[in-house]
């Protein structure tokens, strides 16, 4: 009787671990792949499922996005520039039978896939087309990624360059070249506000011909500004061409009045007689 007990509980205990072993859940963002005696038999969808215990194998396989960081790699560009690049990835799984039959350990082979496509990308490319074009080579790392990952049922979704480390030399050279295509710029902008000035400066000169008056009115305006700060000595600059010419007639008239006098005054004192003292008697 007590054998028989014996016998019975461990019947029960047998039944519950292979109700165990045949229980399997299957959760919302996973699918599971089931292997029986080695062969593909199918795959089970989200919920409560049953599998024949010892016999069957289920691999769970998530359907979530993936984030794959791709640790920076030591890269010389096509102008063998030494640049340290590196990167994110994000896949997800699109064929869970591929990903599990074709291939062992998919996220480790899209990590070393991802590191050696990103060195042969970048190595294509110049460092300003690396520092600028960003957007196409994300899009060449994708697409390369794709074209090796559809075999394993993986789909990369998104590529971005996370980080671009420049050597010391490289910095100060980009911070010398900028510094120059600034004062460049500043040149220019200096030269065209000449020019600018020049035209204005010329136009206000034609003015100021057509009507003298304005000249003498912009000299004025120019004392009261000066007038302002209490200075007690003003140089003030005139009109350097009509005070020459001025001062040339002035010189030319006083030189012919000079002439005109002298002959009048020494024909006068030719002119005038003696004049005599009377004698005393």
């Amino acid at each position: 009787m007590v054998a028989q007990i014996v016998v019975w509980i461990i019947v029960v205990i047998v039944l519950l671990i292979l109700v165990a072993m045949a229980i399997r859940v299957v959760k919302q963002y996973e699918q599971g792949v089931v292997l029986r005696f080695g062969r593909l038999t199918g795959t089970r969808m989200p919920g409560l499922r049953f599998i024949i215990p010892l016999v069957d194998v289920m691999h769970r396989v998530s359907l979530r996005i993936v984030t794959l960081p791709i640790q920076s790699q030591g890269i010389i560009t096509r102008d063998n520039v030494s640049v340290g690049v590196s990167a994110v990835a994000y896949y997800r799984v699109v064929d869970p039978v591929k990903s599990v039959i074709a291939i062992e350990n998919v996220g480790s082979a899209i990590d070393q896939i991802a590191q050696t496509t990103l060195r042969k990308v970048v190595g294509q490319h110049t460092l300003d087309e690396t520092l600028a074009e960003t957007d196409t080579l994300n899009v060449n790392i994708r697409s390369i990624l794709d074209v090796q990952t559809l075999d394993w049922g993986v789909e990369v979704t998104l590529v971005e360059l996370k980080d671009i480390l420049l050597p010391e030399t490289m910095k100060r050279a980009m911070a010398k070249q900028a510094e120059a295509e600034r004062d460049k710029r500043a040149k220019i902008i200096a030269a065209e506000g000449e020019s600018l000035a020049a035209a204005a400066l010329g136009a206000a000169s034609d003015t100021m011909m057509a009507h003298p008056l304005a000249l003498q009115l912009r000299n004025l305006q120019t004392l009261v500004e000066i007038g302002v700060d209490k200075n007690t000595l003003v140089v003030f600059p005139s009109p350097l061409m009509s005070t020459i010419g001025e001062l040339g007639s002035f010189l030319a008239r006083e030189t012919a009045a000079s002439g005109t006098l002298a002959p009048d005054a020494v024909t006068q004192a030719r002119s005038a007689k003696p004049h005599t003292v009377p004698k005393a008697v």
